[in-house]
């Protein structure tokens, strides 16, 4: 019931009602990556191309596609990487969760959110005090 509710009432958790609904009008399963993302493909869309979707396992997370699957979704390649033996390249970085607004994102020196002293700069203002 917890799962129904959440597809009711949000975009964000794995799939809404609509996606549901169109997966299972058109939808045609073509594989699913190492996060257990499942992608399908069914009808047109504006362009005449078959038109391509993702159901996420969990948060709507676009960075969490893999780069092949990337490709494929955006029309970049015909053959899905369940199809074929996709091997990564060597720049191609693994994915990492976006962290802005968790205790683990980037802080660096001198940011207000960063706990500890800023460290001294050139032009910094020292302040006049009498007697000096």
């Amino acid at each position: 019931m917890k799962s129904f509710l959440l597809q009711f009432f949000t975009w964000w958790n794995s799939q809404t009602l609509g996606t549901r609904f169109h997966t299972w009008r058109k939808g045609q399963r073509v594989g699913e990556d190492e996060f257990g993302n499942v992608y399908y493909q069914g009808g047109t869309d504006s362009e005449g191309r078959t038109r391509r979707w993702v159901i996420y396992n969990g948060y709507a997370e676009a960075s969490s596609i893999p780069a092949g699957w990337h490709g494929w979704m955006h029309h970049r390649v015909d053959t899905p990487p369940s199809q074929e033996d996709y091997k990564p390249r060597e720049w191609q970085k693994p994915f990492q969760p976006n962290l802005t607004g968790t205790p683990a994102a980037y802080r660096p020196k001198g940011s207000i959110a960063n706990l500890g002293e800023r460290p001294k700069v050139t032009g910094d203002y020292d302040a006049w005090t009498p007697g000096s």
